[in-house]
């Protein structure tokens, strides 16, 4: 029997549609039961009838009752009473993770930190309060300029201011020249690599990387049902003639290897170029940092020789911050479309005001006042660790590489260095430091890879003296 209750704040009808529910799911009331005409209930009840009707009405619509006019209305038959001695009901399966999706997540663990630490990741760039400062001057100048068209579904592209500001930018500080519609905005670089192995490769075709490498980018690609085929590394870059016949992509980090430093050699690239065209490849260039070169200019990229084989990875994460998660893909107007079909059907597109945001930071001339400023900061923490290698005698354990360009350096040990027990003990010391063989597929290089760029210059002492103390 249903009740009134009157200090219950609900409305009636509620109040008796709850309970009624509650009756048909507890098998008070059974499947076929004939409900109690409206008006005769309403006058036990005490309410009018109107609000009977609602509930009845309420219980039809979410079938939990059907009419039969003259007949009344009955429970529905598909409503099953509860049989306590059934079995329990169990949730579908969930299968085990792939085991890739374990070692990404440790790959992006190993990014985390500790303010007490010293931590020379070679992963985090230099923000300031006052890069914030002008982000968030361009963030709010950004937002009160866009009109409601802008707050709509949005271009997979990318907005196009964002995409004239980088396409100027790239003119103007890498020689390369396209149309905007040669411009894919991502959502970083992993997004950028994920994009290119569902559009333009098929399961089980062969693509190479570099060993030590990226290890996200073959993670992902792996994960993609890719066949991976590791390629050396060696004192001129990515050794081309290991490079497979039938690979169909090559991934490769020409300006400043990732994680080995080196920059490919001249005879490498054309030995390289030479070999995508004959072999209708794609070269991925992942020009992740080379925007921070410390002896001569930046190198040509592979993009401005080879433009109809080649796709140019570039990301904002590293040239102001992370958190913004914009990269961009530039390529043949062909190739850039059908990722643009891609993405407006997996993605459709980025959010709209980091896009606005960076394209009026960039318009208005901070970006090219930050990268100058960090640039500058860059220099000093550069020439500060080698310094520091060389005078805490680091310099005679290990091989230092990568030292004209980008973020970070290589301190290369022999294969007998135990890289686990020494990395656990700087650790110990305060210092984070990351280990080579996280890089590497097949490769039995050791060794430490080291971020410079948030690091004060004091502190880089502090911890090239402490690594020191760790290991001689």
């Amino acid at each position: 029997m249903l009740k009134v209750h009157r200090d219950d704040p609900r409305p009636l009808w509620q109040q008796l549609l709850d309970q009624a529910i509650d009756h048909i799911h507890n098998g008070v009331w059974k499947p076929g039961e004939l409900l109690t005409p409206t008006r005769e209930l309403a006058q036990q009840l005490g309410v009018s009838r109107s609000t009977i009707q609602i509930v009845y009405n309420e219980l039809l619509t979410r079938g939990y009752t059907v009419t039969s006019g003259r007949n009344g209305t009955r429970v529905h038959d598909w409503i099953q009473s509860p049989d306590k001695s059934a079995p329990l009901v169990h949730p579908p399966q969930i299968p085990e993770p792939p085991s890739l999706l374990e070692q990404s997540q440790q790959w992006f663990r190993s990014k985390d930190h500790q303010e007490s630490m010293i931590d020379f990741s070679p992963y985090q760039p230099y923000i300031d309060t006052q890069l914030l400062q002008t982000w968030r001057k361009s963030y709010l100048k950004a937002s009160a300029q866009l009109d409601v068209s802008s707050w709509f579904y949005g271009d997979a592209y990318g907005f196009e201011p964002l995409r004239r500001q980088i396409q100027r930018h790239l003119s103007l500080e890498r020689g390369i020249h396209v149309h905007t519609n040669q411009i894919l905005l991502t959502s970083g670089a992993q997004h950028s690599i994920d994009l290119i192995t569902q559009t333009l490769l098929t399961k089980g075709d062969i693509v190479t990387v570099e060993d030590p490498g990226y290890p996200v980018a073959w993670m992902t690609m792996k994960y993609r049902q890719m066949k991976i085929a590791p390629i050396p590394v060696d004192e001129q870059g990515l050794v081309v003639e290991k490079v497979p016949s039938e690979a169909k992509l090559i991934l490769v980090t020409p300006a400043h290897q990732c994680a080995v430093g080196v920059m490919l050699s001249e005879p490498r690239r054309q030995q390289l170029l030479h070999k995508a065209a004959q072999q209708r490849a794609w070269i991925v260039e992942d020009d992740y940092d080379s925007e921070f070169r410390y002896r001569g200019d930046p190198v040509l990229t592979l993009f401005s020789q080879l433009p109809q084989n080649c796709l140019y990875l570039m990301s904002f994460s590293k040239l102001t911050m992370p958190g913004i998660r914009i990269s961009a893909i530039i390529g043949p107007a062909e190739a850039i479309a059908q990722l643009a079909r891609v993405q407006a059907f997996t993605y459709r597109h980025l959010p709209i005001m980091e896009q606005a945001t960076l394209a009026h930071f960039m318009e208005h001339g901070y970006f090219m006042r930050h990268m100058r400023r960090a640039r500058n900061i860059y220099r000093r923490r550069h020439e500060m660790i080698q310094k520091a290698i060389a005078a805490s005698g680091l310099g005679n354990k290990f091989t230092v590489r990568g030292i004209e360009t980008g973020l970070h350096v290589l301190l290369e040990a022999d294969e007998s260095f135990d890289e686990d027990t020494m990395t656990f003990r700087a650790f110990q010391s305060g210092v984070r430091v990351h280990q080579l063989h996280s890089y590497c597929l097949e490769s039995k290089r050791k060794g430490w890879v080291l971020g410079f760029a948030k690091v004060d210059e004091k502190l880089i002492v502090e911890g090239m003296d402490r690594l020191a103390e760790t290991v001689l």
